[in-house]
């Protein structure tokens, strides 16, 4: 007897690695504190939000259990590049090499931003998902615009919540946290609102060639398990 086994598209396969590369880059870009008068922003903030549009496009498509198998996926890649930005910065450079002080700028604080943005990262995702999910059940599949922007805010401000305190604590004055966390929201949400026009048409696209859009009735929303439920 053959065994059924799970298939999943190019199309999924693609915001995959896209989701895992955006992961990983902001790791490293959040490093970088920007100021633009009264705002404060990381340099993760240019590509981190795309990760939560394609949560919202991979959830809308193919479902809660998709989207779930995508997050832990990125994750496990962003781990593996973390652990081996960290190994690569303690082992002692050549003697021609005169860039220890910036490599290790980026990649000497790497870990402890990745722990934080690893536990932030899990728990705005899985929020995400969950709001964009239950809200498409609540709507019939109508009002995409408003569950991608509703799914963003309650995420992001999860992520920004947990992340900056754990991440920048100690190394910018406290009083800056609350600015970087409501600035973060604010601005992540605003990309999101500029991005929906071009998010709108990639769901309609992927939903006319994979012929799929799931409604996630009845399913378990635990966090745990990659089975990728039809």
């Amino acid at each position: 007897m053959k065994k059924e086994k799970e298939h999943v598209s190019v199309l999924f396969m693609l915001l995959g690695m896209l989701f895992s590369v955006c992961l990983i880059m902001a790791n490293v870009l959040e490093t970088k504190q920007m100021a633009f008068g009264p705002i404060s922003i990381t340099g993760g903030l240019l590509v981190f939000p795309v990760s939560y549009i394609i949560n919202d496009c991979v959830c809308e498509v193919w479902g809660y259990s998709r989207a779930r198998f995508l997050i832990w996926t990125g994750f496990a890649l962003n781990f593996i590049f973390v652990m081996f930005g960290a190994l690569t910065d303690a082992i002692p450079g050549a003697p021609y090499w005169h860039n220890d002080e910036g490599f290790h700028a980026v990649f000497g604080l790497a870990p402890r931003v990745a722990a934080a943005s690893f536990v932030a990262f899990i728990v705005g995702s899985f929020i995400n998902a969950y709001v964009m999910s239950r809200m498409k059940i609540s709507s019939k599949g109508r009002h995409f615009s408003l569950r991608a922007v509703v799914s963003t805010v309650f995420g992001e401000l999860a992520d920004s919540v947990i992340f900056f305190p754990l991440a920048l604590g100690g190394v910018v004055p406290f009083e800056v946290l609350p600015v970087l966390v409501i600035s973060q929201v604010i601005l992540k949400t605003m990309y999101e609102i500029i991005a929906l026009p071009v998010t709108i048409r990639v769901v309609r696209f992927i939903k006319d060639y994979e012929k799929e859009d799931v409604y996630d009735d009845g399913i378990d929303y635990s966090i745990f398990g990659l089975r990728m439920n039809k």
